[in-house]
């Protein structure tokens, strides 16, 4: 058995948003699901007919349609008049869906993986994107769903496909973090080891989920396999727009005074030529849409945007250093961007898990000792913030 427990590094401050999503499925469970539970079926109810007729189609031959009813709760019925059923789908199925369970361990789960990876996702996108993003990733995971199983009267529930497009998020933002996983393999094993998010989340992806979704050729089993593949990919394709959105901005944060807007005639090269780096700022800020593309050449790119850091504009800093990556992914300076993009998003923005990234990034470049000694230092900060140890990796 695999459990995981925590993840590292994790931002500092309170997850408002994911506290709030786990209160909301704990409570609907508290009020709905388990009251419901204890209770019979109401037999003589328009939708308990409906129900024994998509459990006669799902039953195997040599189960009893009468042994499978034995024991239908009031819950069963609920589950099956606001579940989402792909034969007959309704609009706020899609929601409230999300917020159903089949039982304590199916909410147990979901709400550990939100816990331990919902924290960072919510910090680098913000409370109401973050909010946004969870229904959306949910309602996508539920329509890829319903794309392998149109005529499937069985409902779906759980927040599965949502925490799953989370997971998406934080398989392409945070490469680098860590996760707490306890292994029991009695008698032979029983520890905690520190294991890289990519691979447990792959093997999430890959063998609790594509494998068995593969060979039931799509079916709808027990477990909506397609569902979390759905949601993550919803998930990763957010992350990845999210991204090119950052380096298109034309102007973040950055707005020059009028003293120093750059006459008609100015010309960016000219102005970082003259060391005028408000000016060299403001045209690069004004260039086209696409014409950003390696405007400067790369130590001029460096220079702005450590300029910009240095005076206070964190979110520009950070989307010229994001195209100096960009544009110059295996230069010498290379390195160098990934500490200023580092320090700017844990120094300005309060970022401590993306800018990890960008510290361990550097370091796997082979950078020159000042800006390996500048990573160290940052990495340094970092480990003494967290609960449990990052680990200094990366000599």
């Amino acid at each position: 058995m695999l459990l995981p427990l925590s993840d590292a590094p994790n931002p500092g401050g309170r997850p408002y948003v994911t506290y709030g999503l786990i209160a909301a499925n704990v409570l609907v469970y508290l009020l709905v699901s388990l009251p419901l539970g204890t209770q019979p079926a109401d037999t003589r109810s328009a939708s308990f007919q409906s129900y024994v007729d998509v459990v006669r189609d799902q039953l195997p031959p040599e189960v009893p349609l009468r042994a499978a009813l034995a024991n239908t709760s009031a819950y069963d019925l609920y589950v099956f008049e606001h579940g989402y059923k792909p034969a007959s789908p309704q609009v706020a199925d899609l929601l409230f869906s999300l917020f159903l369970h089949g039982g304590f361990l199916h909410l147990f789960g979901n709400m550990l993986f939100l816990w331990i990876y919902g924290d960072n996702v919510e910090y680098r996108l913000g409370r109401l994107p973050y909010l946004l993003a969870y229904m959306v990733t949910g309602i996508a995971s539920t329509l890829f769903f319903a794309l392998f199983a149109r005529n499937s009267a069985v409902p779906l529930v759980g927040a599965s496909g949502a925490i799953s497009g989370i997971l998406g998020f934080y398989f392409l933002w945070f490469p680098h973090n860590t996760v707490r996983l306890f292994v029991f393999l009695f008698p032979f094993f029983m520890n905690t080891v520190a294991v890289g998010a990519r691979l447990v989340l792959g093997l999430y992806l890959v063998m609790d989920n594509l494998l068995p979704f593969l060979l039931s050729s799509g079916g709808t089993g027990g477990v909506a396999h397609g569902a979390h593949i759905g949601g993550f990919l919803a998930g990763l394709a957010g992350a990845w727009l999210i991204d090119r959105g950052g380096l298109a901005s034309r102007r973040a944060d950055y707005e020059p005074d009028a003293a120093v807007q750059p006459a008609p005639e100015s010309d960016l090269d000219a102005a970082i030529a003259r060391g005028d780096m408000a000016e060299a700022a403001s045209a690069y800020f004004s260039l086209p849409a696409g014409r950003d593309r390696k405007a400067l050449e790369p130590e001029a790119s460096l220079e702005l945007g450590d300029w910009l850091s240095a005076n206070g504009h964190g979110d520009a800093a950070l989307v010229v250093y994001r195209r100096h990556l960009r544009d110059y992914p295996a230069d010498a300076t290379a390195a160098a961007a990934h500490v200023g993009a580092g320090l700017v998003q844990f120094e300005h923005l309060g970022q401590v898990a993306p800018a990890y990234q960008h510290f361990l990034d550097a370091l796997d470049m082979n950078p020159d000792a000042v800006t390996a000694a500048r990573a160290r230092a940052a990495l340094s900060q970092i480990a003494a913030l967290q609960k449990y140890n990052v680990g200094g990796r990366r000599g």
